[in-house]
């Protein structure tokens, strides 16, 4: 651990903590300084703030680096159900359980492990630890992910993802009867301040929109199909829980009393973009995992 010290100057004065302590290290991007700020790195005149801390002239502001432990990836021969594969990238259906890209809790095991064994060429644009991951699916949820195997797919789909061109559709089950058939969540997500460990709807979070249409309905769940026409973190279990549904079997955003199914009943069943290099429309779909039929029979029989 590294510790620095900064004085706040006339011209720093009123801007946030996390944008200055982003300009004097600027080899590390912002959402490392907030992940210093959220860890308790960071003191501003020996207390502890939040990331949106307006700092003062004379402010005695003190954060200490950590010390990188790098992480080694393994190729793990992992078997992946690949549904497209070519030259350019490759289109996965991951299973429910398993962590997309090592992390210090996750060392092995991940999608990025099974795909160093299956797939020596990926893009390096995410770093070491997250080669060819452009868009990421949580652990419990599963479904479709595209993966780029060089920079100049992984740019361009990641282009078409900041342009919302790409669509991605997912299947859920949630808590209540919802007593509209369709329906718009237009709600920003930020890091929930009462709990940084989970996202919340909170007023300066970035632009967040689900659509949803309902499937079938029950007196108390409803089977819906979601698109994403933004992809914040926790997306559609956050908006859904914002709105009074919460996701079936969710242990962040559920109710204290749900389905133990090992997470939320969230699958990813529709990819489509553009191909980077043939620019033709490319459609993918998966059906959900046989735990969806399992988990709405049982619903159907409590009826």
């Amino acid at each position: 651990m590294t510790s620095f010290q900064h004085i706040v100057t006339e011209e720093q004065a009123k801007v946030r903590i996390d944008k200055l302590l982003s300009e004097l290290n600027p080899e590390e991007s912002r959402s490392q300084v907030q992940t210093w700020i959220v860890k308790e790195h960071v003191k501003v005149n020996d207390e502890i703030v939040k990331a949106n801390y307006k700092v003062q002239v004379g402010d005695e502001v003190e954060w200490s680096i950590p010390e990188v432990v790098p992480l080694e990836l393994t190729a793990e021969n992992i078997p992946l159900t690949i549904v497209y594969e070519d030259s350019d990238l490759l289109v996965v259906n991951k299973p429910k359980g398993m962590v997309v890209h090592p992390s210090a809790g996750h060392q092995g095991g991940t999608l990025v492990n099974a795909l160093l064994y299956h797939c020596k060429d990926l893009s390096g644009i995410n770093g070491v630890e997250r080669p060819g991951i452009v868009h990421r699916i949580d652990k419990d949820t599963s479904g479709l992910l595209v993966v780029a195997k060089n920079d100049f797919t992984h740019v361009n789909l990641s282009e078409q993802l900041a342009a919302k061109k790409v669509n991605r559709v997912y299947e859920a089950i949630v808590h209540g009867e919802i007593p509209h058939s369709t329906g718009i969540i237009d709600a920003p997500i930020g890091r929930d301040p009462k709990d940084r460990q989970k996202m919340g709807i909170v007023d300066d979070g970035k632009p967040a929109v689900t659509h949803f249409k309902v499937i079938e309905s029950f007196p108390d769940y409803t089977h819906i199909e979601c698109r994403l026409e933004t992809g914040r973190t926790h997306q559609i279990r956050v908006h859904m829980k914002y709105i009074g549904y919460p996701l079936v079997g969710d242990p962040k955003y559920g109710p204290r009393k749900t389905m133990d199914i090992d997470g939320q009943a969230l699958h990813a069943k529709v990819l489509g973009f553009t191909h980077p290099r043939t620019k033709k429309w490319m459609e993918f779909q998966a059906d959900a995992p046989a735990y969806f039929a399992e988990v709405l029979d049982y619903i159907e029989k409590l009826y």
